[in-house]
């Protein structure tokens, strides 16, 4: 059963066309990677499905309903959340209000309710803060809750923004490269994350990633763009030998797993 279709999208800046026509289903509780070069209209895609910019045509289905024209917040309370290809945390505040931060388009506290310092409110702001520890406790993170974000390592920071995301109660996680900068160690721990995350939150996972090893290690699914345009699409075994694919990444070691 499909939880997200996307129908003809295209996005043109001016004159400069960064998606043309494309077109993906996504089955729920699935694993789906979207792949191609550098250039190719990736982020895009992903910047159109979480409503940042709007598609020039076409049309974005979460669960039968139309959600491009929404705001970004807006499909956040439908279910869908994001990391970005560069981090984006609120360095200067701790692990655990990054965190919080991620719920706050659930959450019913009004202004007036939190300057009154309401008893509902305040229940509601203790059920946030456990809820928050035990996704930190999930990502490997609750130890560090008090520390800065900015402080973290690299590899510990990806994960916070894992945990943010995860914060939202999303039916669909979008992650942009989320293993870009990490070591062989980090990488082998989000790959398992990844993994336990579509299991134990029952969500449906679609990553940006160039890391080859991860995405034919992980994904169910595999869309490739080149310049804007979707080239394949298909199972792993039949992307790794796709002629058009080997082509777009400029000779085979390029998609080779390791």
């Amino acid at each position: 059963m499909s939880i997200l279709e996307v129908r003809n999208i295209t996005k043109k800046f001016g004159g400069l066309t960064a998606n043309q026509d494309v077109s993906m289903t996504v089955e729920k509780n699935s694993i789906t990677a979207v792949i191609g070069p550098n250039g190719a209209g990736k982020t895009t895609f992903f910047n159109m499905i979480t409503g940042i910019y709007q598609p020039t045509s076409g049309i974005i289905l979460l669960e039968n309903e139309k959600i491009n024209g929404l705001k970004p917040h807006d499909v956040s309370k439908k279910g869908i959340s994001r990391t970005f290809q560069n981090i984006r945390l609120f360095n200067e505040m701790s692990v655990l209000e990054n965190v919080l931060v991620g719920m706050h388009t659930h959450l019913k506290a009004g202004l007036m309710g939190i300057l009154l310092n309401l008893p509902a409110i305040r229940k509601e702001e203790k059920a946030s803060e456990m809820n928050a520890y035990n996704l930190l406790e999930y990502v490997g993170l609750a130890h560090l809750l008090n520390e800065k974000a900015c402080n973290l390592s690299y590899g510990a920071q990806r994960r916070l923004e894992i945990a943010r995301a995860l914060a939202a109660n999303p039916k669909v996680l979008l992650l942009d490269e989320p293993a870009a900068g990490m070591n062989p160690k980090e990488t082998k721990n989000l790959t398992q994350l990844i993994q336990s995350m579509k299991h134990e939150f029952n969500l449906t996972v679609i990553l940006i990633e160039h890391d080859m090893k991860l995405v034919m290690e992980i994904s169910e699914h595999i869309v490739v763009l080149d310049h804007g345009e979707k080239i394949a699409e298909g199972k792993p075994e039949n992307i790794r030998n796709n002629p058009k694919v080997i082509e777009a990444y400029l000779g085979s070691g390029a998609i080779q797993t390791g």
